[in-house]
């Protein structure tokens, strides 16, 4: 029985943390559908998570494109497949690349930012004071960052997706010598309508989960500034973890074999 109870208190702090992560979702989403909207603290959020995160999101998919489009010539060119690069770069980007790269990108920006600041108002008892000021939390604080978080990361991931091709474009073109008609040709030949749909599902799904991840371990921090910068460490590497698995089961949902 000694060697079980390690494991045994581990799944029961497992349970109990899902557990609180699951009732303060459902308060926070519950909160998030009623008036009072806090529009000011949404468009602040919006700006903060899409404007401000365009920079690095867009870079990333820059070289991730480039990257893609090389490593493919060197793997289909023993096939004499080459012709096949465009398909691959514009199928990968949008599907599973764009979305994923995005969201790991914003979650370790964003939800750390998310987690230090409402930890931060935590340990303050800022919090406390908007609650005496009669001030719901969760409607000026959690709501405005899921909202965020659900609306802009389909359009960050949208142009990331743009500009991830493009890269690919790039590098076919000027290093590989492709034919620029003949690449857009085949490019738009073989996408269709739900590889772009799919990633922005993805996409909006990820923003919930990183802004979820981000106020949940900061509304819930404790222990002074050791404390806040846990909860910004945990509110990445969960939120990352949560996109890795997440990604697997929509993908799973949008192509699954018929």
């Amino acid at each position: 029985m000694n060697i079980l109870a390690p494991l045994g208190r581990t799944l029961i702090a497992f349970l109990a943390t899902v557990g609180r992560l699951a009732a303060f979702t459902a308060r926070a989403l519950s909160h998030a559908v009623r008036p009072p909207f806090y529009f000011g603290a949404l468009g602040r959020q919006m700006l903060d998570i899409g404007y401000y995160s365009l920079p690095v999101v867009g870079l990333t998919a820059l070289f991730t494109g480039m990257v893609l489009a090389l490593q493919s010539n060197s793997g289909f060119a023993r096939f004499d497949a080459a012709s096949a690069i465009p398909t691959v770069v514009v199928l990968s980007i949008t599907r599973e690349l764009g979305p994923v790269m995005a969201g790991l990108m914003v979650a370790g920006r964003i939800g750390a930012a998310i987690a230090a600041e409402l930890g931060t108002m935590r340990v303050t008892e800022q919090i406390d004071a908007l609650v005496t000021l009669s001030t719901n939390p969760y409607k000026y604080l959690i709501a405005p960052r899921l909202w965020a978080g659900l609306l802009m990361l389909p359009l960050l991931v949208f142009v990331a997706d743009i500009i991830g091709v493009f890269g690919g474009f790039l590098v076919s073109v000027y290093t590989l010598h492709f034919n620029a008609a003949d690449y857009i040709s085949q490019t738009w030949k073989y996408l269709e309508f739900r590889d772009v749909t799919s990633g922005l599902w993805k996409a909006a799904v990820f923003g919930f989960i990183i802004a979820l991840m981000g106020c949940y371990h900061g509304f819930t921090s404790r222990g002074g500034a050791q404390g806040v910068g846990e909860a910004a460490t945990n509110a990445v590497v969960s939120a990352s973890i949560l996109i890795l698995v997440t990604n697997y089961l929509l993908t799973g949902i949008f192509f699954a074999a018929p």
